[in-house]
Order: structure tokens, then C-alpha cells, then sequence
């Protein structure tokens, strides 16, 4: 199972990353690759940092110098900074929602170009695996918490007031449970589909008629 790399469009000007940068990001790779396949051969639960890390070729301190549990290991965050990048980055003029849109469908791409085998494995990690899932939910609130930042600076108010915490977290929580929706229904259903639904209810309520 190899990494996919991230459909986020990258600025032409910006500087290629240097070989510290780099070589950080094979890390992550060797540790998240070393992670899935244990877990696929012995469990979650069975599978242990020492492991990782063994398998991985560093050492357990590289490990946790990376991913401060193992719970983090399995959960992706590395989206979070390119959304909020790409939200400073649409037009002042552009409707909210539909900046919104763009962007979570930016997320979903990058998410459906992974292996399928890996989005798979670690949706499943989420519903399944207390640890995972309060971990989950832990990192729900710290993406909104860097959301509230973005929407204050483009909406020009306190990014602690509640209006903008209700709407980051709206956001973030609404993403979240699309993804687990998908995950427990075994992958069946249309994730753009179902994302653009959820988006509407966001947008304009819950529907006058069943989906």
C-alpha cells in the first residue's frame, strides 16, 4: 500500500521542498505504511509502536516524534493546513458556500486518490475502535478550531464568537459524518453525492422530501 499524493493545487511559485522536507515526509510514508500493514496482519489493537517502528526502519522516539499516539498514525490530517490555505485563497466576492463547496470537494478528491485499500482500513478504524474514535473527535475540534481563524479573517468577525464557532464546526462536523456514513453503509454509497447533500442541509436545512 503505497501513499497518494494530494490533488491540492500548489502555487507555481512556490519553492520545492528541501531535502529535510523530504525526507520528513518519507518518514511519515515508512511509519503510516509499516502501521497498515500490521494492522491489516495482526489487528489494531495487536499492533504496537515497537512494531512500528521496527518495521518502519527508525526508532520508537522517530515514531512518536511524528504521530504523538498511534491513534494519530491511522487518522489523516495533513489536509487540514491546504484547505485553509485554499479558503484564503478564493475570491473576497465568491458566496460563501460556494468556497465551501470547492474546497471540500478538493478534500474528497484528495481522499478518493489514496489507495482505496488504506481509506478503507482507516474509516473502518474509526467506527470501529474507541481509541481511534475519540481520537477522531479530538481532531474534529482542533481542524475547528483552525477553521474558526480562516472564516473570522474572511467574514471580518471574532473568530471566537459563536456565530463562527457554530459554522466551523458545522462544516467540520458535517464532513465527519459523511465519511462515517460512507463507512457504514460498507463504501456503497457516492461520496461527491453525498457530500453535495450534506452541503445542501448545511445551506438550506434538512429536505421537504426523503433522500
Amino acid at each position: 500500500m503505497t501513499a497518494a499524493r494530494s490533488p491540492f493545487t500548489a502555487p507555481a511559485d512556490r519553492p520545492q521542498l528541501g531535502l529535510r522536507e523530504r525526507k520528513k515526509i518519507k518518514t511519515r510514508e515508512a511509519i503510516r505504511a509499516a502501521t497498515y500493514a500490521l494492522v491489516k496482519e495482526q489487528g489494531y489493537d495487536a499492533t504496537t509502536i515497537e512494531q512500528i517502528a521496527e518495521r518502519a526502519e527508525v526508532s520508537p522516539s522517530t515514531v512518536f516524534r511524528y504521530f504523538p499516539t498511534k491513534e494519530d498514525i491511522v487518522l489523516t490530517d495533513e489536509y487540514d493546513p491546504l484547505m485553509l490555505e485554499e479558503l484564503r485563497t478564493r475570491p473576497a466576492d465568491e458566496p460563501w458556500m460556494d468556497s465551501v463547496r470547492h474546497i471540500l470537494h478538493l478534500a474528497t478528491d484528495a481522499l478518493m486518490a489514496e489507495d482505496p485499500e488504506v481509506v478503507r482500513m482507516r474509516a473502518h478504524l474509526g467506527i470501529q475502535v474507541p481509541a481511534v474514535r475519540a481520537r477522531m473527535f479530538e481532531s474534529m475540534s482542533e481542524t475547528g478550531r483552525m477553521l474558526r481563524a480562516a472564516i473570522g479573517e474572511r467574514a471580518g468577525l471574532d473568530p471566537e464568537c459563536l456565530e463562527v464557532r457554530v459554522c466551523a464546526m458545522s462544516l467540520v462536523g458535517g464532513l465527519m459524518e459523511v465519511n462515517m456514513t460512507w463507512a457504514e453503509n460498507d463504501f456503497k454509497g457516492d461520496l461527491p453525492a453525498m457530500l453535495e447533500r450534506a452541503l445542501d442541509v448545511m445551506e438550506h436545512g434538512l429536505p421537504t422530501e426523503k433522500p
